[in-house]
């Protein structure tokens, strides 16, 4: 894996991670979620900020060792597409931390959910098909992805008038 594609991928990753985060800050939003009624099953605060700085890193690293792989091969056009999918996944992992915690809409935000979980799938099955077991490690992420809608989604149901 070439340096230089690795940072352009944890810096891809690491916007999207600061525009979420940004969305998830203030008072408002923690007075807001705080009154939301969750499901027993809901991970204590202290697991998402451990969690997903595990996941950026993975997104990262087997998002470059991908996008190398397909072009060590030739194959331009396939790292262009990873790219792509790669820059939709992460617009949509930012935008579920707005829809839901600066928005307040949990409806959206679980739907928002299951197509950043569809967009991480993808990318997990694109990195497999180039570097086979080298990129398992990514299919935490549509996992976790998959529980993040399961979540949303409850949270919704318990929480809507």
């Amino acid at each position: 894996m070439k340096l230089k594609t690795l940072g352009m991928t944890a810096a891809a990753v690491a916007v999207a991670a600061g525009a979420g985060g940004k969305a998830t800050s203030g008072d408002v939003n923690s007075v807001w979620y705080a009154r939301q009624r969750k499901p027993s099953y809901q991970p204590p605060a202290q697991v998402f900020p451990i969690v997903w700085p595990l996941l950026y890193t993975d997104i990262a690293l087997v998002s470059a060792d991908a996008i190398d792989g397909l072009s060590q091969e030739g194959d331009q056009q396939a790292a262009r597409g990873f790219w792509a999918a790669l820059a939709v996944n992460l617009g949509l992992n930012a935008s579920w931390s707005w829809v839901f915690f600066n928005r307040h809409r949990a409806g959206l935000a679980a739907l928002t959910a299951a197509a950043l979980t569809a967009s991480s799938a993808d990318l997990t099955r694109r990195a497999v098909a180039v570097n086979g077991g080298r990129a398992a490690p990514l299919a935490a992420y549509p996992a976790w992805c998959a529980f993040a809608t399961v979540l949303s989604t409850h949270i919704w149901w318990l929480n809507r008038r």
